[in-house]
């Protein structure tokens, strides 16, 4: 019998790269997943591929997590398994030159959408479940022209930690995956051509310890841990998944 079977899944953004991995090895153990996204075309045809179910909602809109929790509750009764993963990184650009349109886009996806997601599917989740946040190491970087990104992500991490704190009495746990640079689509999604994304990656390599980029499976099977009773005494923790980056 799989470790994780009937667990149910849920898992914003589960369309492609880590929420799309982490959904796969879920299935694969035996949870009923329900992946997340905006595209109905490519949520539907993503949740066909690994058997899993599919829900179109963008995180950044309450009433469409309204209705995830809704159609949730009707249908699976009670969450095991919650992976807040849907993010963007917006557009890059300093303090000085940025602009309320991408600063609302960024912060209403990675942390009001990520807040309230947590914040409306509380109620349904059961004694001993598991959160993980998806987050990445930027929340404690301060790089030029990424001030917007940086700030959502560490926004974030507090509420985890709160959140952890808050869920502790119910034995729910509530933990932070940071990855670092991995294969994933989300920095093409951030405007960059591909001749700054392939310098962007050759100057990763030369940077990061291990001499590769993460995998989105890397951190799939991270989530798979993080969810099952073998990480039962394991709250409010931040793994940083990052080849030795911030070594």
């Amino acid at each position: 019998m799989s470790k994780l079977k009937n667990k149910v899944a849920i898992i914003t953004g589960g369309n492609s790269g880590i929420g799309y991995a982490a959904a796969k090895e879920l299935v694969a153990l035996g949870a009923k997943v329900i992946i997340t996204g905006r595209r109905k075309e490519a949520i539907e045809k993503a949740a066909q591929e690994i058997g899993a179910f599919s829900f179109m909602a963008d995180q950044a809109v309450l009433k469409d997590t309204e209705l995830l929790v809704n159609a949730v509750k009707e249908q699976f009764g009670k969450v095991d398994i919650l992976l807040i993963n849907a993010g963007v990184t917006g557009t890059l650009g300093s303090i000085e030159d940025a602009r309320v349109e991408n600063f609302d886009n960024v912060m209403n996806i990675n942390f009001r959408g990520a807040y309230f997601t947590l914040s409306k599917f509380i109620p349904l989740l059961n004694d001993r479940a598991s959160v993980v946040i998806l987050s990445s190491i930027v929340a404690s970087t301060h790089n030029p022209n990424s001030s917007i990104y940086q700030a959502s992500k560490a926004a974030l991490n507090s509420i985890a930690k709160t959140a952890a704190a808050e869920l502790a009495p119910r034995k729910i746990r509530v933990n932070i995956v940071s990855p670092g640079p991995h294969k994933t689509e989300i920095m093409g999604k951030a405007g960059l051509d591909d001749v700054i994304l392939e310098q962007i990656h050759e100057k990763l390599l030369d940077d990061i310890p291990l001499k590769r980029m993460g995998e989105a499976d890397d951190l799939a099977k991270l989530v798979v841990y993080l969810s099952d009773e073998a990480a039962s005494f394991i709250t409010g923790a931040e793994f940083v998944v990052d080849g030795g980056l911030t070594l």
